[in-house]
């Protein structure tokens, strides 16, 4: 029967029957372990959020009072002031959690980090709502995550950074998120069942923060072999953070069998049909991956040897992320041969769980969309009975897919913003545009239209794209420019007309362009007259962001984290780009041979990079020494802690394959132990060729730079970051001294 249901049924079971079996576990466990029978009257979902409250304003928790109410058709909340206290009603807890939000954002003017460091700043006494506020969801499903994410900003996180960033998504209503943690471990034990040795399995998986490319079929081996201890502590933390997010109401997407093998395989099964997939970033022959055909009886046997074994250790919400040729070559591109890969894989994920639905990026059609063509699409889709493969539109403030797909040939689908790659710290997102995109999907988009969601590949510090984006999830009446007056608002926690007109400015000229890898000039390897055209251009003058940047710094005194993380964003991108106009002049120089302007340009540029790594080293999440530590902190000996440094270093440097500096990173320690002398290799080496008389050799150049590369990524030299005066005081004389540059640069 659930299996003709239509997605949005099946869903409702989900949740229903999901419900009633943590409810009775957590009455049961109440009355067994705490013998507190006062307890067990209330429902799971109220002591979820009561626990949420306690984790993030414990001192406010008795200023709230939750409660469930029963809603049938659709997630809401209801907000009212009773008594003296704050009432919050809803009929989940993920639908509280989102109401309790909205009186934060909208009444306490604050913001809560997704950053377990982070405090959440209250004002003294809570204000109180004026009037009932009554809020729905738009959509019934809220996703979130992208593969990409877990290897960009989480690879080191304990249960304190879950445990915060879990309640953020609950916050902002997400109830879906991609949740692969752990799954080595699954894995690890079927091979073994195989037969693969230990070696054999642990040399096929990359290091930990290579992770996401190996799960998505792009490299085996990378930095590996991946630590028996990796293993074994990622499972237990993906149980804890299962059980939170389904307290939460979130519908957990787990991974399933998509066909990737090890090469080893072939050892055990010489005849099955295993093939190579397509090269993947510059990537040689040995990190390839291989591909089991679905065809082969051998496929079915490990779908469902792998989900047996991931419902055992992590139980299943039936929502599996099969993601089958992302950025890689299929074995064929005929049209009969996707169909009958996607319905194959489809019957061996039925077989192992009847009420499985699988879940799917639609990154790969735009990123090698000269190959997916509309036949190829239609037939990978088509393959899989309707409303039992879910599509998430990957990067809809560029291309909606939804829209040269035959709105995905009635196959549900979720509209995803992306917004970032690589982690790259700068300012970058068509946000206000991306707003708009949904708005009209939502009305335009068809009834399968399933869901609102985000796609990131890292957090970065800036997370109000993201909340823009879910708010839009539900009926909030807050235009464009309200929104962003009441941004600025809880950034400083006070209304200041010049937050109130950066962040317009921001919002409207600065925020503006679609997202892509970028990044500033500093944070890329130097070469002789190439400026990074594609990676480093913006879509606004430089004149505007040191406007932004004056309306800032007007603020008089404010310590609230939102608030330094906007002068510290838009300081380096200000002196970023500066640093772009020195290079040119640079550069110039170097073709007049002019050395006295050259030696002149290049202390200049030194002076940028020295103060773009004062600038960010007033916040943890700008600064090197975080991740570091945050890697080293995994490992119980110096051997491994030696190798996730290395992994740690080796990502958001040369990362490997040909994707040097793709997640370049504006942090101080980075700017100063790595940027900044990389660039001094240039300067001596442009210099010294003018003058020697002779034309620089890009080749030695190039040959330089690798080999201190290299060398740094290999380094286990204790990060040092000199921290010292206050954040406002610094950017106010930053802007006293680049100011007038800027202008004259203009």
């Amino acid at each position: 029967l659930i299996g003709s249901l239509p997605f949005s049924c099946i869903k409702s079971i989900f949740i229903s029957n999901y419900r009633k079996m943590k409810k009775l576990f957590f009455i049961a466990s109440f009355f067994m372990l705490l013998g507190m029978t006062a307890c067990s009257s209330k429902d799971r979902d109220v002591l979820a959020v009561e626990q949420l409250i306690h984790r993030l304003i414990p001192q406010y928790a008795d200023r709230f009072v939750f409660e469930i109410v029963p809603e049938e058709d659709r997630d809401y909340y209801l907000l009212e002031s009773k008594d003296g206290k704050i009432h919050i009603s809803g009929n989940n807890a993920n639908s509280m959690a989102a109401g309790l939000n909205y009186y934060l954002k909208y009444y306490c003017l604050t913001t809560v980090s997704w950053y377990a460091d982070i405090p959440v700043e209250m004002p003294d006494v809570l204000p109180m709502v004026e009037k009932p506020v009554v809020v729905e969801a738009k959509v019934d499903n809220r996703f979130f995550l992208n593969y990409c994410t877990y290897g960009y900003s989480m690879p080191f996180w304990k249960w304190k950074d879950w445990e915060r960033f879990i309640d953020w998504m609950a916050l902002n209503g997400v109830n879906m998120p991609l949740a692969i943690t752990g799954q080595e471990m699954v894995w690890y034990k079927v091979w073994k069942k195989i037969g693969l040795t230990d070696e054999e399995i642990r040399s096929y998986f990359t290091g930990p923060v290579y992770l996401p490319w190996h799960r998505m079929a792009n490299i085996d081996g990378w930095n590996g072999p991946l630590p028996m201890q990796w293993l074994e502590s990622q499972a237990e933390l993906q149980k804890k953070i299962l059980a939170r997010e389904r307290e939460l109401n979130m519908m957990p997407v787990l991974p399933a069998f998509a066909g990737h093998v090890p090469a080893a395989l072939k050892r055990i099964h010489p005849d099955a049909n295993i093939q190579y997939l397509g090269k993947w970033a510059g990537f040689g022959d040995s990190y390839r991956c291989h591909f089991l055909n679905p065809e082969e009886p051998l496929f079915a046997e490990i779908q469902k040897s792998f989900l047996e074994e991931q419902e055992k250790m992590f139980g299943t919400d039936h929502i599996y992320g099969v993601d089958p040729f992302n950025e890689v070559d299929p074995p064929s591109w005929e049209p009969e041969y996707l169909a009958q890969v996607s319905s194959d894989m489809y019957k061996s994920l039925a077989a192992a769980d009847p009420d499985a639905v699988w879940l799917q990026m639609t990154w790969m059609f735009y990123h090698d969309r000269k190959l997916w063509t509309a036949p190829r699409v239609k037939a990978l889709l088509t393959g899989v009975p309707s409303d039992k493969l879910v599509l998430l539109d990957y990067h809809c403030e560029n291309v909606e897919l939804w829209k040269s797909t035959e709105k995905f040939h009635g196959q549900p689908y979720i509209w995803c913003y992306l917004g970032n790659f690589g982690g790259n710290t700068t300012l970058t997102g068509n946000v206000k545009e991306s707003g708009d995109r949904l708005d009209n999907a939502l009305i335009n988009g068809g009834d399968n239209l399933k869901g609102i969601g985000s796609t990131l590949e890292g957090l970065d510090i800036n997370q109000f794209p993201y909340e823009y984006i879910f708010e839009k999830a539900w009926t909030i009446d807050v235009n464009g420019q309200d929104w962003v007056e009441r941004l600025a608002d809880r950034h400083v926690g006070a209304v200041l007309e010049s937050a109130r007109e950066a962040w317009q400015i921001l919002f409207e000229d600065v925020f503006v362009q679609v997202p892509r890898t970028l990044g500033i000039l500093p944070g890329y390897r130097p070469k002789l007259g190439d400026n990074y055209n594609k990676r480093t251009s913006n879509e606004y003058d430089n004149a505007t962001l040191l406007r932004v940047w004056e309306l800032l710094l007007e603020v008089p005194s404010c310590d609230r984290d939102a608030f330094e993380i906007d002068v510290i964003m838009t300081g380096r991108q200000l002196l970023g780009n500066y640093f772009l106009d020195v290079k040119k002049e640079f550069d110039g120089f170097y073709k007049k041979r002019n050395v006295p302007g050259l030696k002149e340009k290049a202390s200049e540029m030194r002076e940028i990079l020295s103060d773009l790594e004062l600038l960010n080293s007033f916040h943890n999440r700008a600064s090197l020494d975080k991740w570091i530590e945050d890697a080293r902190s995994l490992g119980d000996t110096d051997e491994l802690k030696n190798y996730y440094e290395k992994n740690a270093r080796n990502l958001i440097t040369t990362w490997g394959g040909s994707l040097n500096d793709y997640a370049s990173r504006t942090w101080a320690g980075l700017l100063n132990d790595y940027y900044a002398r990389r660039w001094e290799i240039y300067f001596d080496a442009v210099i010294g060729a003018v003058e020697k008389g002779i034309e620089l050799d890009k080749d030695e150049l190039k040959s330089r730079l690798a080999t201190f590369e290299q060398e740094w990524v290999d380094s286990t030299t204790p990060i040092q970051i000199h921290r010292e005066g206050s954040l406002l005081d610094t950017a106010r004389h930053l802007l006293e001294k680049y100011g007038p540059r800027i202008e004259k640069s203009l």
